[in-house]
């Protein structure tokens, strides 16, 4: 019991790296044996699992039988997804009626589009929360909607307005809980910031006319457009979930050979290469390989080579340590990679004003005394030593308690970025 008691960071990355790694092989090719791993490691097996978002995929699949307290977790977080799904197709059906009403178009975003799609059963894919994008003119409109089914805003960030329920309480458990409540994301654009250049794709990606209530994506296409750009994001802030690559190879078995040239794009996306190689690394002849050929001479050769050498574990939540300078090889050029090392160390205020609101809306971070530290002591921190990144080490902590502790947000990449900056 003592290395459950008193881990080592050494061990629990070790033990982070092995586990979540033979998940992901596990998705991909059920064995008929359980891995021989020591207490702590089925434990850290729990925290992998459930920031990685694919609990009750694994509950689904594995054709062997772990510890009863593993079968349980699974057992548990199946449930508890289905019945959390039940009440996210309740909250999306009042939002369309809502929204007709007003009068004011949603498109829905990425796990609910997958959903609708047939991509997935009910109970097999968790959503933490609901993304929704409208035109920039109708973002008073929505809000208006969204107010009227119960919520109010709680975070606005460069990426989105969060809206939690007025009534909801503080999260509890660990993993996926049906008694969570459901926030929704609203964007007036999609874009990511890889890391200093923003890519923006919010009129590849929506119908052009779209009608009051909630709509779909222009088309499949442009559905997995969206999943790769919000796939590179993660990649850059080392928040990718494998849930994430699981959903592109299954969408990927859909695509047509125009499908791919529309996804590719005209130039091609060059930062769309690490994310469909990572999931053809895992989910093996899911992607053309001259859809990769194409976007590999678009990309550029700096990070065309420093991802062809990262693991699932390097590029996300399982990568325990803070990194001085994470996804830097996401800058193109020597100007951009010199001008994110200087944001780095000299964070604008726009970014430590993020940092301040990220603490209020998520409680749990006042625990760390990273959110507090000035930073010019972060930056010791970095030339000094490796430090845990905080949101993996309390998910980590919530496996190796037997009682349920706050659950970290690991679906949620701007978090991440702003108070491990």
């Amino acid at each position: 019991m003592r290395e459950l008691l008193e881990p080592r960071p050494t061990d629990i990355a070790a033990a982070l790296r092995t586990t979540t790694e033979a998940l992901a092989r596990e998705l991909v090719s059920p064995t008929a044996r359980a891995p021989e791993w020591t207490e702590l490691e089925w434990r850290i097996a729990e925290a992998a699992s459930a920031m990685h978002g694919v609990s009750a995929l694994l509950g689904g699949a594995s054709r062997w039988e772990g510890p009863a307290r593993w079968q349980r977790f699974l057992q548990e977080q199946r449930h508890q997804t289905s019945s959390r799904h039940a009440g996210i197709v309740e909250l999306l059906r009042n939002l369309d009626t809502l929204s007709r009403r007003e009068g004011v178009a949603m498109t829905t975003l990425k796990g609910v589009a997958l959903h609708a799609l047939g991509v997935y059963r009910p109970g097999e894919r968790p959503m933490a929360d609901v993304d929704l994008v409208v035109r920039a003119s109708d973002r008073a409109a929505a809000t208006r909607v969204l107010e009227a089914a119960g919520y109010a805003v709680c975070l606005r960030t460069w990426k989105h307005d969060n809206f939690a329920p007025r009534a909801a309480h503080g999260i509890v458990g660990f993993g996926e809980s049906a008694a969570n409540p459901v926030n929704v994301d609203l964007h007036v654009r999609i874009r990511e910031r890889l890391p200093v250049v923003e890519v923006d794709i919010t009129p590849k990606v929506l119908v052009s006319q779209p009608q009051p209530g909630l709509n779909d994506y222009r088309s499949i296409a442009a559905l997995m457009t969206h999943l790769l750009l919000h796939a590179a994001g993660n990649m850059r802030f080392r928040s990718l979930r494998l849930i994430q690559l699981h959903d592109i190879a299954r969408l990927a078995a859909r695509l047509t050979a125009d499908d791919w040239n529309a996804v590719v794009g005209i130039p091609p996306h060059w930062w769309a290469l690490p994310p469909l190689q990572l999931a053809s690394h895992y989910f093996p002849q899911v992607v053309p390989l001259d859809v990769l050929a194409r976007l590999e001479r678009a990309c550029p050769r700096w990070l065309r080579r420093a991802c062809r050498r990262q693991s699932l574990t390097d590029v996300s939540l399982s990568n325990l340590w803070i990194e001085a300078f994470p996804g830097i090889e996401w800058s193109p050029t020597p100007r951009e990679r010199v001008r994110y090392v200087v944001d780095r160390i000299w964070p604008r205020r726009e970014v430590l004003v993020a940092r301040e609101d990220v603490v209020r809306a998520v409680p749990w971070l006042a625990e760390s005394a990273w959110t507090r530290m000035p930073q010019w002591r972060r930056i010791l921190h970095w030339a000094r030593s490796r430090r845990p990144r905080y949101e993996t080490w309390h998910s980590v902590a919530a496996a190796l308690r037997d009682a349920p502790v706050e659950a970290a947000p690991a679906q949620r990449p701007e978090v991440s970025s702003a108070y491990n900056a």
